[in-house]
């Protein structure tokens, strides 16, 4: 049966998904793309709540990035353990914020 839907999940959301050798997935992907569902609806929403952190308390995108990421990976979301760092660099990318690590600041 063929896993119709017009969803494109992004490679780099895949990745986290996908085996040691890079070419079989761990997960179906009907789960995969659900997942990605949730990470990206989470990222959307986590956006004005990052730009908003970012003006009220003067910290760098890195800073608050990084405290979004240790708040996304306490272990009681329902994040698996590899998503919240997507899910920060996903909010990093609509904000145009440099990506997490990248040693700039904006």
């Amino acid at each position: 049966m063929d896993d119709f839907n017009q969803i494109e999940v992004p490679p780099s959301f895949v990745a986290l998904f996908t085996g040691p050798g890079g070419h079989r997935l761990t997960q179906p992907m009907a789960a995969v793309r659900e997942r990605y569902e949730l990470c990206e609806d989470l990222a959307q929403m986590l956006c004005e709540q990052a730009s908003a952190a970012a003006f009220k308390s003067g910290a760098g995108s890195s800073e608050v990035l990084a405290g979004m990421q240790a708040a996304l990976s306490g272990g009681s979301g329902p994040l698996q353990a590899s998503e919240p760092a997507w899910v920060v660099t996903r909010i990093a990318e609509i904000l145009g914020w440099d990506l997490p690590g990248s040693g700039q600041e904006r």
